[in-house]
């Protein structure tokens, strides 16, 4: 039974619009309606953390046992956990960091958790700031040295006698973007201290990352290691029966149709996220039909949906240098370079670091994300002779350009530069 206000905006919908059809008066009426599917959308959410975790009882009592010294103010080891897309690292460590925070808080303890997301925060300044801003020191936006932020951050921890624990969510974007300058500056924070200091963890989905660090680097992290396993489609089911219990209305979703989402999740290599996804947008597409039951054919529709959508989560998730080096080859296949060689790439991408204020990488830094653009099937790279000049790559946009002009104007730092034109435009064209 719809409620009065639900009586009265239907009729303030159908006064809309001096006799013609009102586009979103439908659309309003629905949405003020009693839900027919969801009863809490949060709970399909990509942030949302359960209360309970199937299948991830060992990993969350193994990560827990590594980090338990903390909550008697001891430093404990610091933690790389490896495991594909959608395996549970993340949810796994943010339900840890959930239940430590009930224990620091009933004990009073000097003890603060901190996650950060390193492809979202982009730049080691802002991993610095963000870890400056978990302990309660201020740091700008921007505007200090890198050196500067480190020393707030250390000058913090020591002052306030904190014992911070970090998650570095995909670290490994991080370190192929800057090297792992940053990973030994932090491993080494806890020289002279005591009772206070930083212990990490670090997640990523590239299982050979390790390979990126510096000997250095891997004796002074001196890191246990956490692997997670792809789910099966038992596992999914599971996984999918719980959060359909919480998120829909009973015999909303029938276990038909979870097994279906199930099945073609575990077919993408056991990928929880993209089972969870499925099932939310199948809902989501059967509750816009005006349909009170979600079935096969809403899934198959929100598998579609979810395809069209895969290649800009793919380049939208990109680091900031790899998105400016994807800026850069955007600027110059508009302009009439479509396929640029390796030197002009160069040449414009410092010329987009520079209109945003970003510090650009070094040439050889440069040809590696052009290399793990070509991996991704972003572009395409092709050895060229040269002559007397030797030999260079050639690159050219796999990517229709439409796309990836839709995921720079998504992003408000790089869709300043899409009506820029590279200086040497003129000369490249000849």
């Amino acid at each position: 039974m719809e409620s009065k206000n639900s009586k009265r905006a239907e009729g303030a919908f159908q006064s809309k619009g001096g006799g013609g059809a009102d586009p979103l008066g439908e659309v309003l009426r629905r949405a003020l309606q009693r839900p027919r599917i969801f009863r809490d959308r949060n709970v399909m959410r990509s942030d949302y953390v359960p209360d309970r975790l199937p299948h991830r009882d060992e990993h969350i009592r193994r990560l827990g046992e590594i980090l338990a010294p903390a909550l008697s103010l001891s430093k404990p080891s610091n933690v790389f956990i490896y495991g594909k897309t959608g395996t549970g690292k993340t949810a796994v460590v943010r339900y840890v960091f959930k239940r430590f925070r009930e224990v620091v808080e009933r004990e009073n303890l000097p003890l603060v958790f901190a996650y950060i997301n390193c492809r979202i925060s982009g730049t080691e300044y802002r991993v610095l700031a963000e870890l400056c801003e978990s302990i309660g020191v201020k740091v700008p936006f921007t505007g200090l040295s890198k050196a500067e932020v480190f020393s707030r951050l250390r000058r913090g921890l020591r002052e306030k006698g904190v014992l911070l624990v970090a998650c570095f969510d995909e670290i490994d974007a991080l370190v192929k973007s800057y090297g792992d300058n940053l990973l030994y500056e932090l491993s080494r924070i806890n020289e002279g201290a005591e009772e206070c200091g930083l212990a990490m963890i670090g997640t990523s989905n590239d299982l050979h990352f390790k390979d990126y660090l510096d000997p250095r680097v891997l004796s002074s992290l001196s890191e246990e290691e956490l692997v997670f396993h792809p789910y099966t489609a038992t596992e999914l089911i599971d996984i999918l029966t719980e959060r359909a219990r919480l998120a829909f209305r009973e015999g909303a979703v029938p276990q038909a149709v979870i097994n279906l989402c199930a099945a073609l999740a575990a077919a993408e290599h056991g990928d929880a996220r993209r089972a969870i996804d499925l099932l939310r947008v199948a809902a989501e597409v059967a509750e816009r039909n005006g349909d009170s039951i979600v079935e096969e054919r809403h899934v198959r529709l929100a598998q579609s949906m979810i395809e069209r959508g895969r290649v800009f989560e793919a380049l939208s998730t990109l680091p900031l240098h790899s998105k400016l080096v994807l800026a850069a080859l955007l600027l110059l296949a508009k302009n009439g370079v479509p396929n640029p060689i390796s030197g002009m790439i160069y040449q414009t991408y410092r010329e987009v670091c520079g209109r945003i204020g970003v510090e650009p990488l070094t040439d050889r830094r440069v040809s590696s994300l052009i290399s793990e653009l070509d991996m991704l099937g972003v572009v395409k790279s092709d050895l060229v002779n040269m002559g007397r000049r030797g030999r260079t790559r050639k690159i050219s946009l796999l990517t229709p350009v439409e796309e990836v002009e839709e995921v720079m104007e998504s992003d408000e730092l790089l869709a300043s530069l899409l009506s820029h034109t590279p200086a040497s435009i003129d000369k490249w064209r000849k």
